[in-house]
């Protein structure tokens, strides 16, 4: 053999194996992840999507790859995920295969429908204006079963798994199917049933006890007290409802003047439950409302030493001295804070 035959041998050896490294052996350097979106599942908005993420290092070898494999007529829009080390022969398979990432979608306490917009856009394909389309549409939300003001009952918070590009008529069905499933188990439709509460009632009150407190144990006495008032035909007045007509979460004190706010949420105003949830009450809530005692409490308020607990009474005399003792306790709080010197 001439040495110029060797040579040449040698070069073609060489260059196969730069393409066999560069096709089997030059993997990510660390997991990352891609979208292709709707409609951009083309050959030349891949490999753009694809070298701008820092998938691909040269689009003429993916290229050719990926045309070997008969990749670009069978690329689906979404999300894709890219493992540490994983080759560009695995990643054109991907694309063949069409090995979706899934998405988790964590909805754990939401107050408005602008956060749950927020959520599902930042996850998702529709972005947050075409989710509060969705909410406020009665049209859309009819074939679940809820309306506008409702429509949060369909929630139960959970983790829920979707793909980038799942429909929102997609996500809400499969929240509505593990509502359903909810209902279905550990007697809570018949609990219900036995309150005179339809489901949706004992989410909405759940809701009002969820903001309430966090002690678990305070949870079931005030849901009685709550029942309580419903089965007199007394309203409400319940504090976190009028937070919630105001839009102001933060408030730590509800003054006379808020009392007259205009709100269908105003449950000193208006007797009976709001018209729908004021947020998405935990699965436990839900069931201190459906376990809560029998008991004659009508009133509760913040215990004075401001341990998070409250004191419950069954007539307003009691009720009027805790108030007091609170409110003095509030108002020597507050006059300490003024008077504490700024660092």
């Amino acid at each position: 053999m001439s040495r110029t035959v060797t040579i040449v041998l040698l070069c073609i050896i060489f260059i196969t194996g730069i393409f066999a490294w560069m096709i089997f052996g030059n993997g990510s350097d660390r997991p990352r992840s891609f979208i292709i979106a709707t409609g951009q599942t083309d050959k030349a908005a891949v490999l753009e999507v694809m070298e701008k993420n820092n998938i691909i290092s040269n689009k003429t070898v993916f290229s050719l790859l990926a045309s070997r494999l008969g990749v670009w007529n069978k690329i689906k829009p979404g999300k894709y995920e890219v493992k540490k080390g994983q080759s560009l022969w695995s990643i054109a398979r991907m694309l063949k295969n069409g090995h979706l990432a899934e998405i988790k979608l964590v909805i754990n306490k939401v107050r408005i429908k602008e956060d749950l917009a927020k959520l599902i856009g930042k996850n998702f394909e529709p972005d947050s204006a075409a989710v509060m389309q969705f909410l406020n549409s009665n049209d859309s939300l009819e074939r679940f079963g809820v309306d506008t003001s409702t429509v949060f009952t369909l929630i139960i918070p959970d983790t829920y798994t979707f793909y980038w590009n799942t429909s929102l008529t997609k996500i809400f069905r499969k929240l509505s199917d593990a509502k359903n499933a909810f209902w279905q188990k550990n007697n809570r439709l018949a609990k219900a049933e036995s309150m005179h509460f339809a489901p949706g009632q004992v989410y909405i009150l759940a809701s009002i006890v969820e903001e309430e407190t966090n002690i678990e144990s305070d949870k079931y006495k005030i849901a009685s007290v709550y029942i309580n008032r419903l089965n007199k035909e007394m309203p409400l007045q319940a504090c976190p409802t009028i937070k919630y007509a105001m839009k102001d979460f933060g408030l730590t004190r509800i003054y006379e003047k808020y009392l007259f706010n205009p709100s269908p949420y105003n449950t000193y105003h208006r007797k009976g439950l709001p018209p729908g949830p004021i947020c998405t009450p935990s699965p436990k809530t839900i069931d201190v409302v459906l376990n809560a005692p029998k008991t004659d409490y009508l009133f509760f308020v913040a215990k004075s030493d401001f341990s998070g607990y409250s004191n419950f009474s069954s007539n307003f005399a009691e009720h009027s001295r805790y108030a007091k003792e609170y409110q003095k306790a509030l108002d020597e709080r507050m006059a300490h804070k003024q008077t504490e010197p700024k660092p």
